[in-house]
């Protein structure tokens, strides 16, 4: 089975972090959020991965090689955007097995893949959700999806669609995707995934849906934090360091340097930071960073940053310098 992640977005709701950095490599629970993805892929044994690659791509391409050597990885650009149908369309030369994994590249998702996989079905990841306006929905009928529209503005369905797509006839979808642009079927200006699946549906393919209860979006800062709080629930460090009051759980990297501080809850301290007399809590500081006389609680600090003096939220971005009197 091949995965196939796009990663080619602008990340525009996490500015001012992804004016430099992309935010698949935004570190959440200590590690990339497209670490954690690649990892789940390797633990349900799929070797093969395509990202579709476009804003700063070169630095997803250096991670993925270099963290994960073991993994057969091919990167193609997506040089227009023109919707996650057309992101998907531009990968099919790599196609090379008979099924396909999709997987939204900020999706950070806890669901066992094998119960997916085994009965060679396609199958949708979905969530029940209160307001499904901003996503994709699934129609049931007798547990099979009858209708799958992108963004209702009616009702329709509370399933929306999470990212997570196995297609077991990915011939059919090549097909089908060719079909909108053909045609020239679009929602909302853009050639939508969605459409090519009502698509596959119509033409007779049987398509399930699967629960992911454990879903995780890291599409906005909130939703960062909050995928960071899940993570360290789940991976967290047990650490002790002189003169540092831990509340867990957090991550320490191996490398930061933290002093005469209160670290946590549901704090990330990534590689190669310096963090001294602060408290610091529901926040991440990413690599490379110092922070000194600091109270930070629901902030994201991005790389290479100065922080010193007291403040209680702030989102600042790569390279940043901010000093309080």
């Amino acid at each position: 089975m091949r995965a196939i992640i796009p990663v080619a977005g602008l990340g525009t709701r996490l500015k001012p972090h992804t004016y430099s950095i992309p935010k698949v490599l935004l570190n959440v629970g200590g590690k990339p959020i497209i670490g954690h993805i690649i990892d789940k892929l390797i633990e349900e044994k799929i070797f093969k991965a395509t990202f579709v690659v476009g804003h700063l791509g070169e630095m997803i391409i250096d991670y993925v090689k270099n963290e994960y050597p073991m993994l057969q990885s091919d990167f193609v650009e997506q040089k227009e955007r023109l919707g996650l149908g057309h992101a998907i369309k531009v990968t099919a030369d790599t196609f090379d097995e008979d099924e396909i994994f999709i997987i939204l590249g900020d999706t950070v998702f806890d669901v066992d893949l094998k119960e997916v996989f085994k009965d060679k079905k396609s199958s949708l990841g979905v969530k029940y959700v209160d307001d499904p306006r901003r996503f994709g929905v699934a129609v049931l009928e007798d547990d099979k999806v009858v209708k799958l529209v992108e963004k209702p503005k009616e009702l329709i369905s509370n399933l929306a669609l999470v990212g997570l797509y196995y297609i077991a006839n990915p011939d059919l979808l090549l097909k089908c995707l060719d079909e909108l642009f053909e045609k020239e079927i679009k929602t909302r200006g853009e050639y939508q995934l969605t459409d090519a699946l009502q698509l596959m549906v119509e033409k007779g393919e049987e398509i399930k849906t699967f629960p992911v209860e454990g879903w995780y979006d890291c599409g906005k800062p909130e939703t960062v934090l909050s995928t960071n709080k899940f993570l360290l629930f789940q991976k967290g460090t047990s650490k002790h360091l002189n003169n540092v009051v831990i509340n867990e759980p957090v991550f320490i990297a191996e490398s930061a340097t933290v002093e005469n501080s209160v670290i946590g809850p549901f704090a990330t301290i990534a590689e190669n930071c310096e963090v001294r007399e602060c408290i610091i809590k529901n926040s991440i500081v990413n690599q490379n960073s110092v922070v000194e006389k600091s109270l930070l609680e629901d902030s994201i600090i991005g790389s290479n940053a100065l922080i010193k003096g007291n403040h209680k939220k702030l989102n600042a971005g790569d390279s940043s310098e901010i000093i309080f009197h």
